[in-house]
């Protein structure tokens, strides 16, 4: 069973607005810390946005000027929304999740990893 379970990716023109969903079977959702990353091609994957069980939001320096991400917890989902996208936020984009104390801009740590969706940005 998919413990997180990305989706909303797809192809955009730069400048447009991209939105992701999470959705998640962990319970309650308010346990657990919740992170975006990225992986773009060639390169390693990075940390996006998160949000701690407690409500707390984190973004990367990179994204925060373009980034809103959120959470509902009557839904136990997590959407992350980049606006004016560029070619360069092309990037498979993953969900990850875990109940433990952790770093949370770190790649280590999470428990539960999604499959990962595909966001590219081409003119």
């Amino acid at each position: 069973q998919e413990r997180l379970v990305e989706s909303g990716g797809g192809f955009l023109q730069p400048g447009d607005s991209l939105s992701l969903s999470c959705a998640t079977s962990l319970r309650p959702v308010t346990m657990y810390n919740m992170g975006w990353f990225r992986q773009a091609p060639g390169k390693e994957r990075e940390f996006v946005a998160a949000i701690s069980w407690s409500g707390t939001i984190t973004y990367s320096d990179a994204l925060k000027d373009r980034s809103t991400v959120s959470r509902d917890n009557a839904g136990n989902t997590m959407v992350l929304q980049i606006d004016t996208v560029h070619p360069e936020d092309t990037a498979v984009y993953y969900c990850a999740a875990t109940g433990q104390t952790l770093v949370i801009t770190s790649l280590h740590g999470w428990d539960y990893w999604g499959q990962g969706t595909q966001v590219t940005v081409s003119s």
